[in-house]
């Protein structure tokens, strides 16, 4: 599936998104990823986190560092940001933000987590709160228009395949 959008970023610039559903990494073998979020399920709870310097929340993500794959970058971020482990997960989409200096690409991923201890502090300093919510509530926190309906509605296909397997 193709969604074409636009986002406001942080310097109130109005961009274009062009998302794509993604199964595989051949997918996305040709791109250049430079970041990464995940829907994480928890016991059927999707967990987000609060970033106190943007004032919002989101999704678990950030940048790929140089010589990691997007599956470790999302194991990473999401152990940093809430302090949980990737038991699994699924690439299940990408969007091409379209900036002044180019395209940036990132994915967006499914993941089944567990908590291996209390979240403490992002190690970037960047998030400050997660929080597990009903999936349906995630508007609620963030609203990513058509391309974050797809991206939920591919998230809660993965969740419950995974969880009836």
């Amino acid at each position: 599936m193709y969604i074409r959008s636009h986002l406001t970023n942080d310097r109130g610039e109005k961009l274009e998104v062009r998302y794509y559903d993604a199964d595989s990494r051949a997918d996305i073998k040709h791109k250049h990823i430079s970041g990464v979020h995940a829907c994480c399920f928890y016991k059927g709870r999707l967990v987000i986190v609060y970033a106190e310097s943007k004032g919002r929340w989101s999704l678990p993500g950030g940048g790929v560092e140089v010589g990691e794959s997007v599956e470790e970058a999302v194991v990473r971020e999401v152990r940093e940001e809430t302090n949980m482990n990737v038991l699994r997960q699924t690439l299940i989409g990408y969007q091409e933000i379209v900036t002044p200096d180019g395209v940036v690409v990132q994915t967006r991923s499914a993941c089944i987590v567990e908590p291996y201890g209390d979240f403490v502090a992002d190690p970037d300093g960047e998030i400050t709160k997660t929080l597990l919510i009903e999936p349906s509530e995630y508007r609620q926190y963030f609203d990513w228009g058509e391309v974050g309906e797809r991206v939920m509605a591919r998230a809660l296909e993965f969740f419950r395949q995974a969880a009836s397997s």
